[in-house]
């Protein structure tokens, strides 16, 4: 089975897909986390220069993140799903058309043809959209330091940042994952992540072994 999670910047995607790794291992199901991009050479090396900050236009940065996901895809995640094992990513090409579609104004189409070059046709069984407010999603990224979580003091910069000049992009992207997952509703799971991590992670659980027909 393969599951992804999707979401705005600072939505809590890593922190959910590793407590859902934890979960499904102390269940006895063989699991693998992934994040995009990374988790192959070229991947990794693709995400530090897409992490470097550089003024990469919006279709060299597609380019990029495909080329970073066909490699993972053949490397890493049809070899898991084989060998029987649960795929849980921290996005997949669904934050392509979040993204670069909705958040940078690519034309949906092409970034969809792209993704399916990419990925071969693979989608996940399952995607997990933490849905944040655009707002929150601003000041959450904004506020948060690469070394750890992000103080009070930071917090309250970012608030007065966004309160001063509202982020018309995080908007987008917000509102093209919401898009996304009605467009979709078998696969895609909705869920609040405006709540403590903790009730967060007890619904995706129940969505996942609903799946799986887990049991405690």
């Amino acid at each position: 089975m393969f599951i992804s999670f999707e979401g705005a910047d600072g939505a809590g995607k890593s922190t959910q897909a590793a407590y859902l790794i934890e979960r499904l291992k102390a269940a006895g199901r063989p699991a693998l986390y992934v994040r995009e991009p990374g988790g192959t050479p070229v991947g990794e090396e693709l995400r530090r220069i897409l992490k470097s900050g550089g003024n990469i236009s919006p279709l060299t940065e597609l380019l990029m993140f495909e080329a970073a996901r066909a490699e993972l895809v053949e490397k890493i995640i049809r070899p898991a799903l084989e060998r029987g094992e649960v795929v849980v990513a921290d996005r997949f090409a669904d934050s392509s058309v979040a993204y670069q579609a909705y958040g940078r104004g690519l034309p949906v189409q092409e970034v969809h043809a792209l993704n399916r070059a990419a990925t071969g046709g693979l989608a996940p069984d399952l995607t997990f959209l933490l849905d944040l407010p655009y707002e929150a999603a601003v000041i959450r990224s904004s506020g948060r330091d690469r070394a750890g979580p992000a103080s009070a003091g930071a917090l309250g910069q970012a608030r007065r940042r966004f309160e001063d000049a509202p982020d018309d992009f995080h908007r987008r992207v917000v509102e093209g994952y919401r898009a996304i997952a009605r467009a979709e509703p078998t696969r895609w799971a909705v869920i609040d992540a405006t709540r403590p991590e903790g009730e967060v992670a007890e619904e995706v659980w129940a969505h996942v072994r609903r799946r799986l027909a887990l049991v405690r």
